[in-house]
């Protein structure tokens, strides 16, 4: 591991044509002095060509320790100081998920006087390569993320909507979604795509309104629940439902089954997805021009047990995760609603459009 100020260092250009000098980025006579006593701690901390790895693999996703210490292959030691660097910087930021420490890229206010240099800072960063070891080690605990999950679903099918009540029941959202989908501006209104259904209780709403709906899923055993709803529904209630179209897969199938939705409903699942923003990436590009991304998910919560009852990986998200993940997905932001339920949780119904004159 290369750990000298070298090439990558020196290739963090903060513009294509001319790189501005500090005071474009930073205005001396606007920053008050505990921001200047921090701006040596700012430029030593991203001084180090592996504390810019660190900040490129947490670009979009958040790691414990060990993961960072098995993604750089790493001892733990010498990463617990690389971190504690970049924090006191203010450039991580960390997050409890059960007993596990998490660290992430910080936000910060657009109103501090540094914003700028991390922001410029952060954007270059984000045109640093990463290596194929490190490529490989995100793929592989992305895959063991994603296995977790897909075992608790297959294990716990037979009592999703019982796990499901301890947070949110369908019907606490159901309403908040529909009347969120129906406000919804949308160029056509062919083809539907619900991510992670459940047991199928919005894909009636969605195969009312569009001519085709798309249900995927990871888990085959909660894909099966969602036939069986639909075709109960279509049993007793005699709806003039449209056909579904069941695939069984994550996101990455998408591309692959050329699925290109007018809008796409994502309810109470990210929580459960081992690196949501990828999930933004993956759903922008399986969205048409003009097209809605509608997520209704938990906020950030304390609740621990949550991971082990419920199945959750993430306890919960800031709406500003959303909104970051969505812009990098080259997504708007449209309307949002928050909601508070007796139990303490909070919910975040979020909307997101694909620019129509995307090409």
């Amino acid at each position: 591991m290369n750990t000298s100020t070298d090439q990558k260092t020196l290739n963090l250009t903060l513009a294509v044509n001319q790189p501005p000098v500090l005071t474009d980025i930073v205005d001396p006579s606007s920053v008050p002095q505990e921001d200047a006593l921090s701006l040596p701690n700012l430029l030593k901390a991203a001084g180090d060509s592996f504390r810019l790895d660190i900040l490129r693999v947490l670009s979009e996703d958040s790691f414990g320790v060990l993961e960072l210490c098995r993604i750089f292959a790493t001892k733990q030691s010498g990463m617990s100081h690389h971190l504690k660097v970049l924090t006191n910087a203010g450039l991580l930021s960390t997050r409890r998920e059960g007993n596990s420490i998490f660290y992430r890229r910080a936000y910060w206010l657009p109103e501090s006087p540094l914003a700028n240099l991390k922001q410029a800072l952060f954007a270059s960063i984000d045109h640093l390569p990463i290596s194929e070891s490190v490529q490989i080690q995100l793929h592989e605990l992305e895959r063991e993320r994603s296995l977790a999950s897909q075992q608790f679903f297959a294990e716990n099918a037979h009592k999703f909507r019982e796990q499901q009540d301890l947070i949110a029941s369908y019907s606490v959202y159901a309403e908040h979604m529909a009347q969120l989908l129906n406000n919804t501006p949308l160029r056509s209104w062919n083809l539907a795509l619900e991510v992670g259904p459940g047991e199928g209780e919005f894909l009636p709403v969605l195969a009312l309104k569009f001519a085709q709906v798309v249900a995927l899923d990871s888990s085959a055993e909660m894909l099966q629940k969602s036939r069986e709803h639909i075709q109960k529904v279509r049993d007793t209630q005699q709806h003039n439902l449209r056909a579904v179209e069941f695939i069984h897969g994550d996101t990455h199938i998408l591309a692959v089954k050329k699925v290109l939705a007018d809008c796409i409903v994502v309810n109470m699942v990210l929580h459960h997805t081992p690196s949501p923003a990828d999930i933004f990436q993956d759903l922008s590009k399986s969205l048409a021009p003009g097209g809605a991304l509608l997520i209704c998910d938990l906020c950030r919560h304390e609740q621990a047990w949550a991971r082990e009852a419920c199945g959750d990986l993430w306890q919960g998200f800031e709406p500003q995760d959303f909104s970051r993940w969505a812009e990098a997905a080259t997504l708007i932001e449209g309307q949002s609603v928050y909601f508070a339920l007796r139990n303490g949780f909070q919910i975040q119904l979020r909307q997101f459009f694909k620019p129509a004159n995307f090409s």
